[in-house]
C-alpha cells in the first residue's frame, strides 16, 4: 500500500514575478507558491485511485512528490512499511513512476529502451528477458519492438513509457494521465493493463480529466483543490458528496462547494 499524509511544496517566486504580480491566487504569498498546501490519501493493495482536480490544482507536483523526483517541505509518503521522504532510494525501487513528460532515448528501439531501465534496476539473464517477454505481449507491443523509439507513434510511445516504468515490478504503480492522446485500441490496452494490475494486488494511482475511467477502474478517488485534498474516498461517498449520480457533475460540484476534509 501507499500512504500520504499531510504533503506540503512550496516554491520560491522570481523578483521579477513578485514585483509585477497580477495574480490573485491566494496560493502565492511570503514569496512563494505553495503548489501542495495539504495533500492526505491512502491506496491499499490492488486498489486502483483516480487522482483528479482542476489544471493547476497542485495534481503534477503531488506525483512528482510521490516519485521522489521532488522533496515535500513537510508530509510523509509510506511505501512498503518505510517513508521514501526519508529514504528515497527505497522509493525508487518500489514504485513505477510514468510522468507525462517522460521521454525516450530516441536513437534505442522501444525494446532497447525497455532492457536498458531494467539493467538499472538490476535485471539481467533470463529474469530480464522473461519480464520483458511478459510486459511486451501484455502491451502489444511485439510489431515495433525493433523501430527506434523516435519515429514510433504516440501510442507506441505510451506503451514503451510504461513497459520501461513497471519493468522492475514496482509494489506502487503511478501513473500521469496514461491515456491522453491515444487512440481507442491503445487506450483500451492500457486501460486492461491497469486492471491487471488490480488483479495482482498492486496498488495503482493515476491522474485523469476523464471521468468516464474512473467510473470503470477506480475503487477510490482524490480530489486536489487549490493545493489541498479535498475529497478522498470511494465512488459512492463521492456521488454522496457531490449530491450527483453522474460523476463530471459530482466532481464539478465538490470543486465549487469548496469542501474540504
Amino acid at each position: 500500500m501507499i500512504q500520504v499524509e499531510g504533503l506540503k511544496k512550496r516554491f520560491k517566486l522570481s523578483r521579477e514575478h513578485n514585483k509585477n504580480k497580477t495574480s490573485d491566487d491566494s496560493r502565492e504569498r511570503d514569496g512563494h507558491f505553495h503548489s501542495v498546501e495539504s495533500v492526505s490519501f491512502q491506496c491499499q493493495k490492488g486498489e486502483v485511485l483516480g487522482l483528479l482536480g482542476p489544471n493547476g490544482a497542485g495534481k503534477t507536483t503531488t506525483l512528482r512528490l510521490l516519485s521522489t523526483a521532488l522533496s515535500p517541505d513537510s508530509g510523509a509518503i509510506i511505501v512498503a512499511g518505510q517513508d521514501i521522504v526519508k529514504n528515497p532510494l527505497h522509493g525508487r525501487r518500489h514504485i513505477g513512476f510514468l510522468s507525462g513528460t517522460t521521454g525516450l532515448y530516441g536513437r534505442l528501439s522501444a525494446k532497447e529502451n525497455v532492457e536498458y531501465f531494467a539493467r538499472l534496476h538490476g535485471l539481467k539473464g533470463k529474469k530480464l528477458k522473461d519480464r520483458c517477454e511478459l510486459l511486451f505481449e501484455t502491451l502489444d507491443m511485439t510489431s515495433f519492438l525493433d523501430k527506434r523509439s523516435d519515429s514510433l507513434s504516440t501510442g507506441m510511445k505510451q506503451k514503451t513509457s510504461i513497459a520501461r516504468a513497471v519493468v522492475h515490478d514496482p509494489q506502487v504503480v503511478i501513473l500521469d494521465e496514461p491515456t491522453t492522446g491515444l487512440d481507442i485500441m491503445t487506450k483500451q490496452t492500457l486501460l486492461s493493463f491497469i486492471r491487471q494490475l488490480k488483479e495482482q494486488g498492486t496498488p495503482v494511482i493515476f491522474s485523469t480529466h476523464h471521468l468516464d475511467e474512473v467510473d470503470m477502474l477506480c475503487d477510490r478517488v482524490c480530489v486536489i483543490d487549490k493545493g489541498i485534498s479535498c475529497f478522498e474516498g470511494d465512488l459512492g461517498a463521492f456521488r454522496e458528496q457531490g449530491q450527483n449520480s453522474e460523476l463530471n457533475q459530482a466532481f464539478l460540484n465538490i470543486i465549487q462547494g469548496g469542501q474540504h476534509v
